[in-house]
Parts: structure tokens; sequence; C-alpha cells
């Protein structure tokens, strides 16, 4: 008999479980995590007794080799209660299955699980999506290994510790956890649209549920055109609606042109008459014109603002970084007069008015101008954002250097 510090599940599911006089009490054929702790601790286990299963304490069992092999002995079967919330049965919902590689930002298939014994119980500690995982499982890992161990060769092996993945439940699945993906919540919102855009079209809805408003809405913006219409398509039109009203204008009106005409009708209706008056409006614009990839959400001051109450009413209105690059002045009727840099604004005397430290050389594009005049004019001018008037010469929009390099690879993507 030789202790055992740790384990791969593949070598124990499916083994016979002894009593201590070596009496056949049935089949292993899982294993029972409590997920809530960082370190998921196996709790009960799944055992075939003839044609019934039992799920039991698995305080009860030991896991120890003997001639090399594993050998898996309970001193009772007792029965337990296991809540499905918070518990995770590691060949039915792990083994086989997806799961994001945090590290990695990226969707894998896990192919093994490695456990470690402690003095406090049984823990996971890592999965194996590399060969040799795969290879294990199908009793091919160790002829193999002696036979490229004389080459100098080696079969790929690759461990990611527990802590850096997160479990990823289907639609049909009964995994249910009170944290469900509290570690996908904390990337980047292109991280998290990555990672959707790889899972079938039910996970991708399912996933995208469990995120609240504001995360929904920052990822939907960074999936693309098809995730985009299979999220949108699976939620309740008032959910959807409510997503859409939390992102830009220009940002919708792209979203709504790539779904069905009548589902993207349905959530014009049902958002708030204002955003959705903003939204058609930019639909309307032909495409490869400015007017179809501005924004119409930006700051703009009156000419006669002083520069104390421009400061407040940014603090106000704290807008978003990418809002902020030029600060544009208009007048009266709306027509744009001139441009504020920060650095002016902050190194002037409170109550000098705009018109006096605004630059009234202010390049600008139309709304109706095509697309290809936004990059000669970012070029030769090094701007961040550049501001789109109608032909009365009123602000109506800005497009901001991010969406035209958008639109530049969305107009790559198309060629190749």
């Amino acid at each position: 008999m030789a202790n055992v510090t740790s384990f791969y599940l593949s070598r124990v599911i499916g083994n016979k479980v002894y009593s201590e006089d070596k009496k056949v009490l049935g089949k292993l054929e899982d294993l029972i995590v409590d997920a809530k702790n960082i370190r998921p601790k196996v709790i009960a286990a799944k055992v075939k007794r003839g044609k019934n299963v039992q799920i039991v304490d698995f305080s009860f069992f030991i896991i120890y080799k003997e001639k090399g092999q594993y050998v898996i002995e309970a001193r009772n079967l007792k029965p337990i209660d296991v809540q499905k919330e918070d518990t995770i049965m590691l060949v039915k919902h792990i083994l086989d299955k997806q799961i994001v590689d945090m590290n990695g930002r990226k969707v894998v298939r896990v192919n093994d699980i490695r456990l470690a014994i402690l003095s406090t119980g049984v823990y996971v500690i890592a999965v194996d999506i590399g060969l040799e995982g795969l290879l294990r499982r199908l009793g091919l890992a160790k002829p193999l290994k002696k036979v490229l161990k004389p080459l100098g060769k080696s079969i790929p092996s690759r461990l990611i510790l527990w802590d850096d993945v997160e479990p990823l439940a289907s639609p049909r699945s009964d995994l249910k956890l009170s944290t469900t993906y509290s570690k996908l919540s904390t990337l980047h919102p292109s991280d998290l649209a990555d990672i959707i855009e790889e899972l079938d079209k039910k996970t991708q809805a399912y996933v995208f549920s469990t995120l609240d408003e504001e995360k929904a809405a920052d990822v939907l913006e960074e999936l693309d055109v098809e995730a985009q219409r299979n999220v949108l398509e699976s939620l309740p039109v008032e959910k959807a609606a409510d997503l859409l009203e939390k992102m830009p204008a220009d940002e919708v009106a792209d979203i709504l042109d790539e779904i069905k005409e009548e589902r993207a009708e349905e959530l014009l209706n049902e958002m708030e008459k204002e955003a959705s008056e903003e939204v058609k409006e930019l639909m309307e614009y032909p495409e490869n014109t400015v007017g179809s990839i501005m924004t119409t959400d930006f700051i703009a001051f009156k000419t006669h603002f002083t520069v104390e109450q421009t400061i407040e009413e940014l603090r106000r209105l704290k807008p978003e970084p990418d809002e902020i690059y030029y600060l544009y002045v208009i007048d009266n009727e709306e027509r744009l007069c001139g441009v504020v840099s920060l650095r002016d604004l902050v190194i002037s005397e409170p109550q000098t008015p705009l018109y006096e430290i605004m630059s009234r050389n202010v390049v600008y594009v139309k709304d109706m101008d095509n697309v290809n005049s936004l990059v000669e004019i970012i070029s030769k001018y090094s701007l961040l954002a550049v501001p789109v008037v109608d032909d009365d010469k009123r602000l109506i929009g800005v497009v901001i250097i991010n969406d035209i390099v958008y639109e530049l690879l969305k107009v790559r993507k198309k060629l190749v």
C-alpha cells in the first residue's frame, strides 16, 4: 500500500469501490465538489451499486496505490444530501466540457482533472487541457511516453490551475452556482466578448444573460455581428431595449442595421422615444457616409460660457474620456464656432469667456461626406476626434478615431 498525494480523475473514475475487508461495494461514477471555496473540496461521491446510484459522503473514502494501481476504499457508504447550488460534479459538469482559461482569455476543453490529497481532504487543483490528458484517458499516455523517452521527446502537457478557470454551464446543464461567472465579470469587455464569440449560440445567450446591465451593454458593443444578432434575438424585447439605451446611438444604429428588420423595429418601439429617434436618424444615413458612423454623444458649450461655468458643467456631466478629446464651442443657433483644449481651459482665468480662448480654425466634416475623407483628415492634422456639421454648419455629431479605425477594419474584412 502506497500513499498518494495527488491523482488524475481519469485514474479513479470507473474503478471499483472496496470496503475495508476488500468486498466490492460498487463503482465510482463521479466526484462532487463544494465550489464555494477558491479551492473546491470533494464532499461526495456518486457510486453505482447494481442498478442503483447513491450519493455518499466522501469523508469516509481513502485513495491509495497497490501494485501500481489506484485503490478506492470506503469505510462507510453514508448517503449525503448535496444541494445542487454551489456544487460541481466533476465528470458531468467539467470533464470534456468547455471552460474559460482566464489567463489566456479563451475557451478550452477539459481533458482531465488533477486533484490533491491533503490532511483536510481532497481538493481540485488544476485542469488538464493538453494532449497528455486525452491520451491518459485512452490508456495510451504511459506506453507512448516509453516509446518517446529514448528519442528525447515528450507528450505536450498543459495544466491550468483551478484559480485561473471559470466553468461554463450550458443552458441544458443543471450546474447552478450562486457566484456564476464571478471571474468572467472581472474581464475587460473586449476579452469577454472574444470568449462569448467562441461559444455555441445557446451558451452565448446563457452566459450573456448572467451579466449585469452595465457590463452587458459594454460587451454587446464589442461582440461581432453574428454574436450580437444571437444575443439580441435571445433576450426579451424589454431587456434588449434597456441594454441598447445604455449604448451610444451610433453603436445601436450599427447593430440594428445587422439584425432582422422586424426585430429592429420591435426594439426601436420599445426604447424610450428620445433614444429611439436619435438611432433612427443615424440609420437613415447611407453606408460609407460620415453620418453613418458619427456619435451624437458629444459635449458643446455656448460662446458666452465662462471657464468656471464650463468646468462646473464638466464636473456635473462626468463625461466619458472619448467625449472630451476636444471641447467644441457653438453659437445660439448651434453652429460650430471653435474648439477649446483642456489645457487652455485649465490655465485660463475663471471668468474668461470661451470665445476669448477658443481656436476658430476648426477642422470639420459634413455628415454626407464620404468616410474615406476622415482618414486623410486625422492623418494630416493628428486628430483624435472630428466634429460633424450639417449644411448650415450646425454641430450634429462627432467621429472619434476608434470608430474610424473600426470602419476601416470592417471594410478590410469584407475584402478578405
